[in-house]
This record gives C-alpha cells, structure tokens and sequence, in this order.
C-alpha cells in the first residue's frame, strides 16, 4: 500500500475540516451569497474589506483541498488486488 491505512484516514479527516472551513470563508466571502444590505454593512469595515480581498483565493485553497480528499480517499478505499 502507498499509504498506511490510519494516517490516510486521519488526511482524509483533516482535510474534511479544511474543506468545511474554507466553503465557510468562500460563503462570507461573497457578497453575492451576503445579500446587498448585509455585504454594504460589512464593507464598512477594514477587517471585512481585507477578508473580502482574498476571495478569489480562497476558492483556489478550496479546489485544491477538494482534489487532495478525493485522491486520498481513492487511495485510501480503493485496494487494487
């Protein structure tokens, strides 16, 4: 096996969480998804402005974590005999 068992279950977790993480960033991030009254509010602030910046990245991080777990997961599940 390429990869033992409990530590390519233990990616896969991981990168789960990650995942979970990054669609939330991807969602708070989007000021489509916010609604116009709730993104103009958030606008208003320099923290939300910095976040909002990075958008396009996160949804890059969130692609790459996503074809990380599928690969791990065929690895991991599909045993060649």
């Amino acid at each position: 096996m390429i990869l033992d068992p409990q530590l390519g279950l233990q990616l896969i977790l991981g990168l789960g969480i990650i995942n979970v993480i990054l669609v939330l960033m991807v969602f708070f991030s989007c000021r489509c998804m916010l609604g116009k009254r709730f993104s103009d509010m958030l606008m208003k602030s320099g923290i939300y402005k910095k976040f909002y910046s990075k958008h396009c990245y996160y949804w890059w991080l969130l692609f790459l974590g996503v074809i990380l777990h599928a690969v791990l997961a065929f690895i991991v599940f599909i045993n060649p005999i």
